[in-house]
């Protein structure tokens, strides 16, 4: 039986930092005259006696490192048990909502998700608000710890071709795990302020600048407003077109470039075809807002940059209902939606290197079938790729196939129609953000959804933002007998 005394030591801390940032909301409701900054202070109270107590209760079981067994429970944990503490202000505050609808909302956040049951954000409490937007934020620096120091060691879906450049955790995956949290803390702190600074000089307000770096720098796409980023046309698109780009190239590469190599930034695989994907999708559908609608080549290349990086990245802000552009870009934004950024960042969905290692499988098979008798090895960044590295990036496409298609029918059982099911199940499983069709489309929310569907979707965002094995492999009997 797997000690789970150290787990819980960590998920304890964890809830307390937690109920601690809560007190941050508090005090800008306070200041701004909102009655809701008791609710903040009661939820950080609730929150920090009880993961006080996890804590010190489990504290003789502290300082040693996680077994892989234990660290698969932890990842898996962590991202359950805070949604539920982070739920505690939607529900007791002026929103007051239903106990589905509030971890909804917090699983949305921390998962940096971005889809929403709220309405009425231009006249939300300014806490509420800011609290939104810190839950993905945390989000955000939590699933790069997790992407440069548990996945690597763990082997989830290709994630080892990484372990190398990522930082070796050799088995000490919690001391590890601190340090490589320390640097990319920093760095992701300090992009966020001059993220915050960039929308404060482009005609912000100083606190939208703020929240909309916090959910730009996460890729999460919550936002202040109801029109998202409709409400800052122009320069700000630009701006957070910027830095959804920057949160989605891997983080260890701004470690390597502030010890003073931009080499591995400039010649890193991933980054490239990351960067040129982007390109390529906007040019395709600036000439299409050109020929078909009419546009004008400014307006028509700024919406189609934003809104491209905005989908690909996951971040899921939407500056205009692209919906009414025409039947291509919906189908456009819902494939493209499923590539995400580079591995080690904020970004969430497939992974660009996935469909490189995909692709670069493909291209040895083909050259076998044309030269039988020659060895053709799929290559990444020059180097061969492990047997063991291809067949955990099939196992990943197979099973994120399975999983999008199981949760799309079971959606469709609960009445959801197809359009709705499907582009539910995808934005949920990606972690994307809105869906696609009239409910929770770009210019909708997921409030109209009936409860199962919003359980199963809150889930779905789970595993998703795990990538999907790390919370399968609980369900299974060999896991749980090593």
């Amino acid at each position: 039986m797997f000690d789970l005394r150290p787990i819980f030591h960590v998920i304890g801390v964890l809830v307390v930092a937690l109920g601690v940032s809560m007190l941050l909301p508090a005090g800008v409701d306070y200041l701004f005259g909102r009655a809701d900054w008791q609710v903040f202070v009661i939820s950080a109270a609730v929150t920090v006696l009880v993961g006080g107590s996890v804590t010190i209760a489990t504290a003789s079981a502290s300082g040693g490192g996680l077994s892989l067994q234990q660290t698969f429970i932890l990842t898996s944990a962590v991202w359950a048990v805070l949604p539920l503490f982070g739920a505690l202000p939607f529900m007791l505050g002026e929103l007051d909502l239903r106990l589905v609808d509030a971890v909804f909302e917090a699983m949305s956040g921390m998962t940096t998700t971005g889809s929403t049951v709220l309405s009425g954000l231009d006249d939300m409490a300014e806490g509420i608000l800011l609290w939104r937007s810190m839950l993905q934020w945390f989000g955000g620096i939590g699933i790069i710890v997790v992407a440069m120091a548990f996945l690597p060691e763990l082997r989830i879906g290709g994630m080892q071709i990484f372990r190398s450049e990522a930082f070796e955790t050799m088995g000490k995956v919690l001391p590890r795990a601190a340090e490589i949290a320390g640097q990319i803390t920093w760095i992701y702190l300090g992009l966020t302020l001059v993220c915050a600074l960039a929308f404060l000089a482009v005609g912000m307000t100083p606190f939208d600048a703020v929240n909309h770096a916090l959910t730009t720098m996460s890729t999460g796409g919550f936002s202040t407003r109801d029109a998202s980023m409709g409400a800052y046309q122009g320069a700000p698109e630009y701006v957070a077109s910027l830095f959804m780009v920057l949160a989605s190239l891997p983080f260890v590469r701004y470690v390597q470039l502030l010890a003073g190599t931009a080499r591995p930034l400039m010649r890193d695989p991933q980054v490239r075809a990351y960067l040129l994907f982007i390109l390529a999708v906007t040019l395709i559908l600036a000439f299409y807002r050109l020929l078909m609608n009419g546009d004008h080549l400014e307006h028509g290349f700024r919406e189609g940059l934003f809104n491209a990086t905005s989908i690909i990245s996951g971040t899921g802000f939407s500056s205009t209902d692209y919906q009414l552009w025409g039947t291509f870009p919906v189908v456009f934004f819902f494939f493209i939606g499923l590539v995400g950024g580079c591995a080690g960042s904020t970004a969430c969905s497939v992974k660009i290197f996935r469909y490189q290692l995909l692709f670069a499988s493909f291209r040895a098979q083909m050259r076998a079938i044309h030269s039988p008798h020659g060895v053709f090895t799929p290559r990444y960044d020059g180097r061969p790729v492990a047997e063991e590295v291809l067949s955990s990036v099939m196992t990943f496409f197979v099973m994120f196939v399975v999983s999008l298609g199981v949760l799309s029918v079971a959606l469709s059982l609960t009445g959801l129609d197809p359009v709705t099911a499907i582009s539910g199940a995808a934005t949920a499983l990606a972690n994307i953000g809105p869906g696609l069709g009239e409910i929770i489309g770009p210019a909708g929310n997921f409030a109209p959804l009936n409860d199962l569907a919003k359980w199963m979707l809150s889930a779905a965002m789970l595993v998703g933002r795990l990538e999907l094995l790390v919370v399968y492999v609980l369900f299974t009997a060999t896991f749980w007998r090593g």
